[in-house]
């Protein structure tokens, strides 16, 4: 019997990179392609190739509006431009895997991070989140001593956080209810927003209720990287609708690219469907502020209802 000396490695039982080095690049690149034709043709169908979780479902309804208002697609749109990449790459036992690309735009001066997931060797790698932070904001982020990033567990507790990952989702959403409870710094995300929310509560013409509730399903599972001081980035999703009533002698007029998007008729309420991903710093349990301190946030109308 001859021996070739191959050795399978299986991904679901063995602690290994979650993309070869020269595999991420390729993802990046197929992704990009394939949005800028997305975003060129607005079709939707496009994106749900290389797009998943809050992300997937932000894109799909976007260029399903934008459709509906161009139907020969967008010929000017100007292309997406990524450089300056920086490949985390942690090592991870079992599906699913991620893998986060820091890169340049030629959008702004700010770093774009993309979370790229995929739950099997025999799937395509798509993103997941999005988030657009400074400069200053991008961390120091914790590697080992071959240069692999380190990940925090999806699920479960953290050992060493001040907050679990899986559990910020329904700790954002229930302070965006309530008001109440000490998990995240004060900030435009969280006490800001709530405050804005306060001037449409009760209007001449129109009042408003708010429904904040956490992301439910494996495509909007938290994803996270250790930071050199101990701490993580965590990247989650969130779910807000937002029902507007008209006052007597008001009728709604949602524009057109919420109108694209609307079952029913807008008689006299609207109700809007609304999917948040947000990047937050969660700091190490023994440190001298423990709050969650949101970096990035960013949402999109994904459903409307008219009554």
């Amino acid at each position: 019997m001859t021996l070739t000396g191959c050795v399978t490695v299986h991904g679901e039982r063995e602690n290994i990179p979650s993309v070869d080095k020269a595999e991420a690049p390729e993802a990046l690149k197929r992704f990009l392609d394939t949005y800028n034709k997305a975003y060129r043709e607005l079709d939707p169908s496009l994106a749900n190739q290389v797009e998943t979780g809050p992300l997937g479902a932000i894109s799909t309804a976007d260029l399903t509006a934008q459709h509906a208002g161009s139907p020969g697609g967008n010929p000017s749109y100007s292309p997406l431009k990524l450089s300056d990449v920086t490949y985390l790459i942690p090592k991870q036992v079992g599906w699913p895997k991620f893998f986060v690309a820091d890169t340049d735009s030629n959008r702004d001066a700010n770093r774009w991070l993309f979370v790229f997931t995929r739950n099997g060797a025999d799937e395509p790698w798509k993103a997941a989140y999005l988030s657009i932070l400074s400069q200053d904001e991008v961390p120091d982020f914790a590697t080992d001593e071959e240069g692999w990033a380190e990940p925090v567990p999806a699920s479960g507790p953290a050992p060493k956080l001040a907050t679990r990952p899986d559990e910020l989702s329904a700790e954002y959403t229930d302070y965006l209810m309530t008001g109440k409870g000490s998990v995240f710094a004060g900030g435009q995300s969280t006490s800001g927003l709530r405050q804005a929310r306060k001037k449409f509560v009760r209007t001449p013409k129109f009042w408003t209720e708010y429904i904040d509730t956490p992301a439910q399903g494996a495509q909007y599972a938290p994803v996270g990287l250790r930071t050199s001081d101990g701490g993580a980035i965590v990247f989650f999703a969130s779910h807000h609708r937002q029902k507007q009533t008209m006052a007597k002698g008001f009728r709604p007029n949602p524009d057109p690219q919420i109108k694209a998007l609307m079952t029913g008729e807008a008689k006299k309420a609207v109700t809007l469907t609304r999917v948040a991903e947000s990047a937050v710093r969660v700091p190490a349990k023994d440190a001298a502020d423990p709050k969650v301190v949101f970096l990035n946030r960013l949402e999109g109308v994904t459903a409307a209802k008219g009554e």
